[in-house]
């Protein structure tokens, strides 16, 4: 693991921005590249003063919004032909693949936020999303969003740890934990805002 991490930060110090930009689509698609062994040694390489954190950051979401595309696109135009013609072998059907075009109809917003924020999930949000044709503004603007918050955190923890990679990875779990409480409480809100519009609404 040592030997890995020191491997990560010698490569994003060599290939800068653009290495950050191209660990962080990888890891948001379908290759299994942890974003705790690409940003931290961001935010360790920024308080050595080789990198700017802010362009770090940015570069490790953009990254992450154009793996989640390459996703959403895989999914949209090779996915969604293949699961309307051969799903009911697999028992897709047509009704179940409507279910899920109304669900992210309805709540595509917060489950592509909390999505990007949760280990396995971020890799695999963006597959209902497009399958679905969730908005592309929205899609956007809720994988930038999530996608951010993560990023930041870890790059932060990189920043004021080092290369530590015992402390990193301790820290990292700690704000997983932390991100899967907040998370928790969100959708809860969510939950009970969307039963007070039904209850609202005329029948």
């Amino acid at each position: 693991m040592h030997a890995a991490v020191q491997w990560l930060v010698e490569t994003i110090g060599a290939m800068g921005y653009p290495g950050i930009f191209l660990l962080m689509a990888l890891e948001s698609s379908v290759f299994p590249i942890p974003s705790e062994l690409v940003m931290p040694p961001a935010g360790y390489l920024a308080q050595q003063g080789q990198m700017n954190m802010v362009v770090a950051i940015v570069s490790g979401t953009v990254g992450s919004l154009i793996g989640a595309y390459a996703n959403y696109f895989a999914a949209h135009y090779l996915g969604r032909p293949l699961l309307l013609k051969y799903g009911k072998y697999v028992f897709i059907t047509e009704e179940k693949f409507a279910k899920v075009e109304r669900f992210f109809k309805d709540h595509g917003e917060i489950s592509t936020f909390i999505g990007r924020l949760l280990p396995v999930v971020r890799h695999l949000i963006s597959l209902p999303a497009g399958l679905a044709g969730m908005n592309h503004v929205k899609f956007s603007l809720y994988t930038l969003l999530g996608a951010g918050i993560w990023v930041t955190v870890l790059t932060f923890i990189g920043y004021f740890i080092g290369s530590n990679q015992e402390l990193i990875m301790r820290y990292s779990h700690q704000a997983l934990i932390g991100v899967l409480v907040v998370s928790a409480v969100i959708i809860a809100v969510y939950v009970r805002l969307q039963r007070g519009k039904r209850a609202q609404s005329p029948e």
